[in-house]
């Protein structure tokens, strides 16, 4: 799996509304663990958080993104916190893990579901498989670029599968998937409604992540292709006197290994 063309300083912008999920996601793991994998970690400024949540674990970020990993080597701890640049359908763990945890990276990977039970197989006795991907993508932020994208100006150059599409299941498919590889599952999601600030947020928040391969591929073109888009997203979201609402619905599972491993909280 290769990350489209990642900007982690624009990805950072929205920090505070990226993280909570991360952060609800692990708030659920349910055990104390020595061992942990961050599967998809970005810039790893979330996995770094974990060293202070579990000052006896472990901790491996792993990316495919060169930027983001470039960027996650800031975070890195000699012996606490190692950074690899690896693809996470083939990246496999020294050992058994306590921990594996994925946040917002697997739904990049289409097929995804079917490396379920070679993550869970990575589990130690009583690890965790914890996981969430974004549950957005017939949100108007997602379909009002690809509408552009295949008009008459713009079809040409971006049409077709010129732009990587993410993809992921139902809070239900999941929990299937998961009691399928052996493990106790929970499953859910959650809207989040992001109050955004300041001029056009959401084509600014779609900068980091959506529109990345787009702009890339338009060049000097970028920023006519964003004028068009602009106009839209206001429709779609319009401005409040507290701002730009944009709902952003989430999907979490969790898979609980049997045995022991770690400490239960």
């Amino acid at each position: 799996m290769t990350r489209a063309m990642w900007d982690p300083e624009k990805y950072g912008e929205f920090a505070a509304e990226r993280s909570r999920p991360f952060f609800d996601l692990v708030e659920r793991v349910g055990i104390v663990p020595r061992s942990v994998v961050d599967l998809g970690c970005g810039p790893a400024t979330l996995t770094a958080t974990l060293l202070d949540r579990w000052p006896g674990a472990r901790i491996t970020g792993v990316d495919s993104s060169p930027e983001m990993v470039a960027a996650a080597l800031a975070c890195a701890v000699p012996g606490r916190l190692e950074i690899e640049l690896a693809d996470l359908r083939t990246w496999r763990p020294a050992g058994p893990v306590d921990l594996v945890v994925s946040n917002a990276a697997l739904q990049w990977v289409p097929e995804h579901r079917s490396l379920l039970p070679e993550l869970a197989s990575f589990l130690a006795p009583g690890g965790v498989l914890a996981f969430q991907v974004p549950g957005n993508f017939t949100a108007p932020s997602h379909t009002v670029l690809d509408e552009l994208c295949e008009s008459p100006r713009w079809r040409d150059r971006l049409g077709g599968r010129n732009r990587r599409k993410p993809a992921s299941a139902e809070p239900e498919e999941y929990l299937k998937d998961l009691d399928g590889c052996g493990l106790s599952v929970e499953a859910w999601e959650t809207t989040y409604l992001h109050v955004l600030r300041g001029d056009d947020p959401v084509v600014e928040w779609l900068r980091g992540t959506a529109l990345r391969p787009v702009l890339a591929a338009l060049g000097p073109d970028a920023e006519a292709f964003c004028a068009e888009l602009a106009p839209r997203l206001r429709r779609a979201y319009p401005a409040r006197s507290y701002g730009t609402v944009l709902p952003y619905r989430r999907i979490f599972a969790i898979g609980r290994a049997l045995g022991h491993s770690g400490r239960h909280k």
